[in-house]
This record gives structure tokens, C-alpha cells and sequence, in this order.
């Protein structure tokens, strides 16, 4: 069993429950872990024995751009379209955080972090 980790993945977006932030946008941070059988990749060396990190993140992207209210709706649209992707997922954590959210105070960023 291994872990392929993506972190810090960077993204402006325009997720947030109110007009504005829908139209002004803001910067999200995506943090992504799966676990998944490495064996015959490690053996092999071959990208086609692997989970293929470089789809994973443009699958990511794709979901980024799509506009929601709230991060537990991107975050889980994300683990959806990873499982329905790739069989190879055993499991998969995702957090997505938005960047100095507009709460009225001083705050580095909010998060959601799903788990499946």
C-alpha cells in the first residue's frame, strides 16, 4: 500500500455563499492523499501500472472551476470524480481551504476535509 500526496495545490475560484465572492473570487488551497496499491507501479516504472497524479489534479481543477456555495460541495464533488475516475483508490482525503475568508476579522483561511 502507498500514498500519493498533492498539497498546496492553488487555485482562484469563485466559491462562497455570497454575490460577492461569486464574483470577486478568492484563492483556495486543495490538499488531496490517496492510498492506493503501489506495488506493481514501483516494479515496473511504467505511468500506465500507476494512479496517474498528473489527471488527478486536472480532474481537481475541473471541479475548482465549477462554482458552489460551500467548500463540503467541492470537496465532495472532488472524491467523487476521483472514485469514479480511478478504480485504484482504497481511500482519499481531501481539504480544500479558502484564503482570508470575508468573516469580519483577521483569518489565514477556513477548511473542509472530506474523507472516503
Amino acid at each position: 500500500m502507498g500514498m500519493i500526496q498533492l498539497e498546496n495545490m492553488e487555485f482562484y475560484a469563485n466559491h462562497g455563499c455570497y454575490k460577492e465572492e461569486q464574483i470577486v473570487g478568492n484563492q483556495f488551497l486543495v490538499d488531496l492523499t490517496l492510498e492506493t496499491n503501489c506495488d506493481i507501479p514501483m516494479k515496473s516504472d511504467n505511468i500506465e501500472d500507476a494512479l496517474n497524479y498528473l489527471k488527478v489534479y486536472e480532474f481537481i481543477k475541473e471541479e475548482m472551476d465549477i462554482k458552489s456555495h460551500l467548500l463540503e460541495h467541492v470537496a465532495g464533488r472532488i472524491l467523487d470524480r476521483l472514485y469514479k475516475e480511478f478504480d485504484q483508490i482504497d481511500k482519499a482525503i481531501v481539504k480544500v481551504r479558502k484564503m482570508n475568508p470575508p468573516l469580519g476579522g483577521k483569518l489565514e483561511s477556513v477548511s473542509v476535509t472530506l474523507s472516503r
